[in-house]
This record gives C-alpha cells, sequence and structure tokens, in this order.
C-alpha cells in the first residue's frame, strides 16, 4: 500500500533514473554513447516505476512519460507527469468516484444529497477539524452542515445573495454575511432548521468574513469582515448578545435581529477598492486582507490596528491581489492577483 512508502524516497530514486536516461540519451544523440548493460529501455523503466510508485501510476502514463524522455530529453517533464498530471484526459484515466493515488491515497467521497440547486455558486468551504464539520455557503442563501455521523443540516434564506460563512467555534454558530446582513445560524436547535439571528442593517455592502481564533475559550467570538468600500470591521459577539440586544422589528423568519446600531464595530479603510478575502493566521496572530486596489493590495497587521491609527503594514501589487494563504512550515505568504 502507498502509506508504507517512503514516497520522498521513492520520488528521488525516480528522478535519478529519469537523469540517467537523458544523460544516456544525450551521449547517444552526440555519438559518444556504446549500448552495453547500463541501458535503460522500456521495460527496465516500466518495472522500476512499478516497483517504486505501485499502482498510484499507470501504464498509459508510464509509456507516455517513456516516450517524452526518448524523442525530447531536453525538456525534462515534470514527475507528476507520470501520475497522468497535465497530460491529456483519457476517459478511465479521469474516473469520477477515484482519486489518484500519489495525491489522495482514499477515494474521494461523492454527496448526491446535496441541497444546492443548479444555477448556484458556493461561496464559502470551511472545515472543523475538531467537530468533523464542513461548513459550505451558497451565493443564493443555502448554508449546509455536513457531518458524517449526521444527515446534512441546511438552512435557505432567498432575500439576499450570501457572500462568505466561517464557523464560530466557542458560540458553536455558523456566520454569513450577505450585502446587508450577518447572519448567526443555530445548526444544532432541534427546534427549527432556520433558527438563530440576523444582525442589520450594515451600511456597506459585506463581502467577506472570517473567524478570529483565540486561546480562551470564553463564550464569546470575534470575526472580521470587508466590505465594498474597502473597510475592514471588527467585531467580538458574545452569548449575552442574543439576549439584550434583541430588536423590536421581531423575527426574519425564524432568526431574531439584533440592531447593528446596539454593537461596538470598529473599522478601519485599509484598502481603495473591495476587500475581496479577509483571514486570521493564529500561528502568526495577524489578520490579512486583499484588495484589487494597485497601491494598498495587502495588508498584513495585528487586528489592534482596526482600532488605532497606526500605520499598517502593507505592500502593493499591480491590479491588486485576489487571493492568499500561509505556508507555516515555509514561513511565507504566497498571495495570487
Amino acid at each position: 500500500a502507498l502509506e508504507s512508502i517512503d514516497f520522498k524516497n521513492a520520488l528521488e530514486q525516480f528522478q535519478n533514473l529519469v537523469e540517467k536516461m537523458i544523460i544516456l540519451k544525450t551521449k547517444e544523440s552526440s555519438g559518444l554513447y556504446t549500448k552495453d548493460e547500463d541501458e535503460i529501455d522500456y521495460d527496465k523503466f516500466y518495472t522500476t516505476t512499478r516497483t517504486l510508485f505501485g499502482s498510484a501510476v499507470k501504464d498509459q502514463n508510464v509509456q507516455a512519460f517513456f516516450r517524452k524522455i526518448m524523442s525530447k530529453p531536453d525538456e525534462r517533464p515534470e514527475w507528476l507527469e507520470i501520475f497522468g498530471c497535465f497530460t491529456e484526459k483519457s476517459d478511465d484515466m479521469f474516473c469520477p468516484s477515484k482519486e489518484n493515488m500519489v495525491l489522495l491515497v482514499s477515494e474521494k467521497q461523492q454527496i448526491t444529497h446535496s441541497v444546492v440547486k443548479r444555477k448556484d455558486i458556493i461561496k464559502g468551504i470551511v472545515k472543523v477539524p475538531l467537530l468533523h464539520l464542513t461548513v459550505t455557503a451558497s451565493q443564493r442563501g443555502v448554508l449546509t452542515v455536513e457531518n458524517p455521523s449526521l444527515a446534512s443540516l441546511y438552512f435557505h434564506q432567498d432575500t439576499a445573495w450570501i457572500n462568505g460563512c466561517d464557523f464560530l467555534p466557542n458560540l458553536n454558530y455558523v456566520v454569513a454575511v450577505t450585502e446587508s446582513t450577518i447572519i448567526l445560524w443555530d445548526y444544532k436547535s432541534k427546534e427549527s432548521k432556520s433558527d438563530g439571528f440576523v444582525i442589520k442593517p450594515m451600511k456597506n455592502c459585506v463581502l467577506c468574513v472570517c473567524t478570529v481564533t483565540m486561546a480562551d475559550n470564553l463564550a464569546k467570538d470575534t470575526i472580521l469582515m470587508g466590505d465594498d468600500k474597502g473597510y475592514v470591521y471588527l467585531l467580538t459577539i458574545t452569548s449575552d448578545d442574543f439576549i439584550m440586544k434583541q430588536s423590536k422589528a421581531g423575527k426574519v423568519s425564524q432568526f431574531k435581529v439584533l440592531d447593528s446600531e446596539f454593537f461596538d464595530m470598529p473599522k478601519r479603510k485599509l484598502h481603495d477598492d473591495w476587500v475581496g478575502k479577509i483571514k486570521y493566521f493564529s500561528a502568526l496572530k495577524r489578520f490579512g486582507s486583499c484588495s484589487t486596489d494597485s497601491v494598498n493590495s495587502f495588508v498584513l497587521d495585528d487586528i489592534k490596528r482596526l482600532e488605532d491609527h497606526l500605520p499598517v503594514k502593507e505592500f502593493s501589487v499591480p491590479q491588486g491581489v485576489n487571493a492568499f494563504t500561509y505556508c507555516r512550515k515555509a514561513k511565507v505568504i504566497v498571495t495570487g492577483g
């Protein structure tokens, strides 16, 4: 089984094999090579590759890789191609129920009872490892919680498009944002699948949301939001807010309304265009936000900067930044524009 193979070692051996083949082929092309016992023909290449990677490689990919080395050794094909990546599609290579073993050992699970309808768009997917939950939000207002041990739970609202979602670990709620509201969904409610709170109104269009992960386990959660005017908001919600700040306006469906005017919601204009994404990195104790703004494209700083006017750490990218992530092992942030 692939789990028992030292893949890194196998990959190094494979790359050494390819390097040797390229050297031999280059010498042969220049007339400096005479065939001997060191020759690597297709049978030897196939047997060695099978020994290294087992059933993770397929015959047609091994053949294609070998032909590419023999015909164009200067191009040095990428090792991923031996597993069928970056090659032409074929019916048996892209089976809808399986994944390539070297990239994902187990087969992927297909959810056939999805509540998201056609012509809808998934706007957010959040994994909650401690609770074994996966939260999704669709543009047309479908919030879904998938749990391997439970049937999927979902709430649907069709008054406004949802722009993003996250999970509140301390309050145990799902948070989602629309153009003018903040939805707090109590997915655990036994009374109704549409139980929770709506914070409204928001003056600007809220485009993204994320949870600030803290070390404490208090009955409160902090979220960050970005809007279409370049502002980033900081909002802390406690369990007491659900009782003390209910609006006289009543309910929206089963959701109780919380007046946004009653919340202390610091905000700061960090970008001159839409805030496309916002994320909190607990390892750095910093938040990141990005925009298509070419001047203030990416900001990385402490959430305290949202409550003061001290300079923030930022950098500029022509035409801005659309996405970013942080690799803890490499200690590097990668942006995509």
